[in-house]
């Protein structure tokens, strides 16, 4: 369906947008938002918040979760948890993103948080412009992702979604804080790689220990790691990128 109009800029996210699609039928709006896709090592990782027309503003300090520091983002947790009608987070390990491709296993981890809410969302507002989440109708590599749960409602897509819709910014910190504390317990197995704080991107401490050691098995081994050497009979790099921003 076409998105909705896009809102001016605004100091903070709100329910502007989710109260305009409400009024056009949608009562169950859920803020869909990913973390991960760009580190070397790790889970891809996706929140989702519930709500309808009778959840009120969001928690103060609601925000992108790359905008507040760690702290804030954990204390947010459990208010949004009380706030949303519905959340949840799903994950799509090193071992999928290998086999199936990045924007794939964003579906896949995507559905999987979808299938552990309690309720159906009547539509889904998706971060960026482009519709990772919905099946396609061609043969490509998302056909070959098996579906999860129930079938995937509507999606809209926003630019800057979570910067101007406070569901999709609370998706983004669950998203975010559970990824970061997953990360933060497998670097305990593997702490020459320094993803307490790294949370596996492509830092310069992550990638002195990718030359020094080569990679671990949670490593994304199809992607293109900086400072190893790679196979020929590697597989493909399917849509990964090695980008260095921590999010």
């Amino acid at each position: 369906m076409p998105p909705p109009a896009r809102p001016g800029p605004s100091k903070k996210p709100s329910l502007r947008v989710e109260r305009q699609l409400q009024r056009q039928g949608h009562r169950l709006l859920a803020g869909m938002d990913e973390v991960g896709r760009g580190a070397l090592a790790g889970p891809v990782t996706v929140g989702v918040v519930v709500i309808d027309e009778t959840v009120r503003s969001a928690p103060t300090g609601v925000r992108d979760s790359k905008l507040l520091t760690e702290r804030a983002r954990r204390g947010l947790v459990p208010r949004i948890h009380g706030w949303a009608l519905a959340h949840a987070v799903g994950h799509s390990g090193p071992d999928e993103i290998d086999e199936v491709g990045i924007m794939a296993a964003l579906r896949l981890a995507g559905l999987r948080a979808l299938a552990a809410l309690e309720v159906t969302p009547d539509l889904v507002i998706l971060d960026g412009n482009h519709d990772w989440l919905t099946a396609p109708t061609d043969v490509g590599l998302l056909a070959f992702v098996e579906p999860v749960g129930p079938a995937t409602p509507p999606v809209t897509t926003m630019v800057k979604a979570d910067l101007r819709c406070s569901s999709v910014a609370a998706a983004s910190v669950l998203a975010k804080v559970e990824r970061d504390e997953l990360m933060v317990a497998l670097g305990g197995r593997h702490p020459a790689y320094g993803w307490r704080l790294n949370k596996g991107y492509a830092v310069p401490e992550h990638l002195e220990a990718l030359a020094r050691l080569g990679p671990c098995e949670l490593h994304r081994r199809s992607w293109r790691l900086p400072g190893v050497g790679h196979d020929d009979q590697m597989a493909p790099n399917r849509g990964a990128t090695t980008g260095t921003t921590v999010g």
